[in-house]
């Protein structure tokens, strides 16, 4: 669950990333995913996972979802909590072993560029862990760091921690075999700053 090397940054990253979004197509895609929700009869939470500094969790929150952030580094989440005193944000990773949702429904699963630090072999098992805590409808997104080479996962200098980038199509049919149908996704190419590859946003829904 341990997560050293955001423990080691917390500080310096919400100093880094203070807005929470870095672009347009970032706020859409949330915005987009909430409006899914929703419309979603699945009446429930949502789980960030890999939720940082909260950001995101509590934008959420915001448009009016109950939200648990979750997150492996502690550290990470003293930030959130100081930023968001009401935000509720638990320690664990994306395998949600240990997070609880008091009986209710889960409504929808958002994780931003959290699963690239999963390796690629026990991908399947996450998803297919996502899948078997969700009902029919509820809706997922996932972002990620992406590669233009057909069907390939491809391990990339993260400054922080191993991960790895997706190729649209494979990060699709990963969600496809676990349960979860495409809806729509986006590519994006490379631009300045940190975004150095192509980024891809895959929304789906639990079948």
């Amino acid at each position: 669950m341990d997560q050293p090397g955001y423990d080691a940054i917390a500080d310096l990253y919400a100093d880094t990333f203070p807005a929470t979004y870095t672009t347009s197509l970032e706020r859409a895609v949330v915005a987009a995913f909430a409006e899914l929700v929703h419309d979603s009869p699945v009446d429930g939470v949502i789980l960030d996972v890999g939720c940082g500094v909260g950001h995101v969790a509590a934008d959420l929150v915001n448009r009016g979802f109950d939200v648990i952030g979750v997150d492996p580094s502690g550290e990470m989440l003293r930030v959130a909590r100081g930023l968001y005193p009401a935000l509720r944000v638990e320690q664990d990773d994306a395998r949600l072993g240990t997070v609880e949702v008091g009986g209710r429904r889960i409504a929808g699963i958002i994780a931003r560029y959290s699963l690239i630090h999963i390796p690629p072999n026990e991908i399947p098992d996450v998803l297919a862990g996502w899948a078997s805590r969700t009902e029919p409808g509820a809706v997922l997104a996932v972002a990620a760091q992406s590669t233009d080479d057909a069907g390939a996962v491809t391990e990339f200098d993260h400054a922080v921690a191993p991960a790895w980038r997706w190729h649209p199509d494979r990060l699709a049919e990963a969600l496809t075999t676990a349960g979860f149908d495409e809806i729509w996704r986006t590519v994006s190419r490379p631009g300045s700053g940190f975004q150095r590859f192509p980024e891809v946003h895959v929304v789906a829904r639990r079948r």
